[in-house]
């Protein structure tokens, strides 16, 4: 892999691998949605899985490998917010590998209950996923625990399995948009638009709050930017790796930014044209894709990533004034 990205075979091994433990999730068109965006949208519903959100295909992955290259290890420990933490947990479980979780402090009180119910000892420390991060590899270091990093080629790969069937279904799109946090979804999106020979041109959306990533492509070097969104945490990213970088920088067509009221709007808009929860990360693309109108072209596409919202934030964001 000299590009950095998986090939069709890896994906589709990846896959078979995936669907062991859930079946494909479903793409949509939605005629409520097309018409509020003046065009054909279609959403694939990363939502549905079994842990509400795409993460999952790579903890499946990464652990299937960890199982059978080092039996040895016991213990991983990693950093999340919420859905990276749940994939692992899970996917741990069902290897027999205790997995060992830190998250911030005032993370998410239903995602963190999730984590703990798949099997994670939960730690709470720092103040964002950055210093959790860091609090976690000391625990690596102190423990000799296996580290699972949030960006890593076999969670690409994992991810990008939803991203085959996205765009083998779909695939005259003129425009995905895919949201940014660390950076494995939209990864993986380009992979297989490359891997399939499709002109889809796919835009990456950022949380103008947490515009790192957006700083980093647009300088070709890593950028280190505070997270201060309100409403999507799981795009909250103080500092991308140099990998995903790259692979956006070569692979996108170019990113957005979306403020969290536009978020806040877009997960209105998700209830309110399809009947789905989406969390604020799961809604970025959406609210890029709205955005964007009418510059992404008469047949668009997004990823619902993830429906994983704290349920007194959801209804606040439902009574917030704006128009649906």
């Amino acid at each position: 892999m000299s590009t950095g990205l998986p090939n069709l075979d890896e994906i589709r091994q990846a896959a078979e691998l995936v669907y062991r433990t859930m079946p494909p999730t479903p793409q949509y068109r939605w005629p409520l949605l097309s018409e509020r965006a003046g065009a054909e949208v279609w959403v694939k519903h990363e939502n549905h899985s079994p842990v509400g959100a795409f993460k999952i295909r790579g903890g499946l992955v990464y652990m299937d490998w960890l199982k059978r290259e080092h039996p040895e290890v016991d213990t991983v420990v990693t950093a999340t917010r919420g859905n990276h933490g749940q994939s692992i947990a899970l996917a741990a479980a069902t290897g027999g590998i205790r997995s060992v979780v830190v998250v911030p402090l005032g993370n998410s009180v239903e995602k963190n209950r999730a984590m703990r119910m798949l099997g994670a000892e939960l730690i709470e420390e720092g103040e964002d996923f950055q210093a959790a991060l860091e609090h976690a590899t000391r625990l690596e270091r102190e423990n000799k625990w296996h580290w699972v990093p949030s960006y890593h080629p076999l969670l690409l790969t994992g991810v990008a399995t939803a991203a085959l069937e996205f765009l083998s279904s779909v695939p005259e799109l003129d425009t995905v948009y895919v949201a940014i946090g660390m950076g494995s979804g939209i990864s993986g999106m380009i992979a297989v638009r490359d891997a399939l020979g499709l002109k889809t041109r796919i835009v990456g959306v950022v949380s103008s709050h947490a515009p790192a990533f957006a700083r980093s492509v647009a300088a070709g070097r890593v950028i280190e930017e505070a997270a201060l969104t309100r409403i999507a945490d799981g795009v909250a990213c103080r500092k991308p790796t140099p990998e995903a970088v790259e692979i956006v920088l070569r692979g996108a067509d170019r990113i957005l930014e979306v403020d969290d009221h536009e978020v806040s709007a877009a997960m209105r808009v998700y209830f309110a044209d399809t009947h789905n929860v989406a969390e604020g990360a799961g809604a970025v693309g959406l609210a890029g894709l709205l955005q964007d109108r009418p510059r992404g072209g008469a047949r668009v596409g997004t990823v619902l990533g993830g429906g994983n919202v704290d349920t007194d934030i959801f209804a606040r964001v439902l009574q917030e004034p704006g128009c649906v």
